[in-house]
């Protein structure tokens, strides 16, 4: 498994309330900032068991990765709504763990999965 695979199923089990693999990917000194405001990693997994309830993560694209860094592609959908989001993150490694990320959420007028070899059924 890569690191942005990794990343991306800690972050999905995470959203679930599986906390095994952020524990073990996600480093001590963690950081992402979130509209200006900045999280660490106990946050951040607080933060992602609750969206879970109300958020479904669809595919996920990796644009980029090496060793140090990864840039990342998502769409998300918020549960019985019609709204959609475009979501790149970029993630930054140290010691082999995640030590920052920082997403660009944009919304999106139409239904992603449309005309797609995906659907969101897959992801929930």
């Amino acid at each position: 498994m890569t690191k942005a695979e990794a990343f991306d199923k800690s972050m999905r089990l995470t959203m679930k309330g599986d906390f095994s693999l952020h524990d073990e990917i996600i480093h001590q000194d963690y950081e992402s900032i979130n509209s200006g405001i900045s999280i660490n990693k106990e946050m951040s997994k607080r933060i992602l068991s609750e969206v879970g309830d109300f958020t479904i993560i669809g595919p996920m694209y990796t644009i980029y990765e090496n060793e140090e860094f990864a840039c990342i592609h998502q769409y998300s959908k918020i549960v019985n709504a019609e709204i959609f989001y475009s979501v790149m993150t970029a993630i930054k490694f140290k010691n082999g763990k995640v030590i920052y990320k920082q997403a660009n959420w944009n919304e999106l007028e139409e239904d992603p999965s449309e005309g797609q070899d995906w659907n969101w059924e897959d992801y929930e």
